[in-house]
């Protein structure tokens, strides 16, 4: 089960209100604030996608670049004792930094499911 939607390159995060007996959400990975919401499944995806398009429209009005849920590139935080040890066998084997943390994640991903 998934509590995401998805539209044009945007991830949409779904939740429930009992109390209001509402589906609501937002637009997930972006600085701007928008969020939909509806009394059923079907609205909660319609008012999904009219928010990702209100979004871009409002962008274009204005003048600015729609930010993309993922740029492809992201800074990691680790103690210095993992950097270090992640340098070590990144050279053992012949690849930059960078290229071991995506195998690693890769295979990570790949196994998470």
């Amino acid at each position: 089960m998934s509590n995401t939607i998805k539209y044009k390159d945007y991830i949409g995060s779904v939740e429930y209100s009992a109390e209001d007996r509402v589906f609501f959400g937002k637009v997930e990975f972006i600085n701007d604030l928008v969020t939909f919401e509806g009394t059923t499944v079907e609205e909660l995806e319609a008012a999904f996608q009219e928010a990702v398009e209100d979004y871009l429209e409002m962008c274009r009005e204005i003048g600015k670049q729609p930010e993309k849920a993922f740029k492809g590139t992201f800074n990691v935080r680790m103690q210095p004792e993992l950097h270090k040890q992640a340098a070590r066998v990144s050279i053992e084997k012949g690849m930059n930094l960078n290229q071991l943390v995506v195998e690693a994640v890769s295979q990570y991903v790949q196994h998470a499911h």
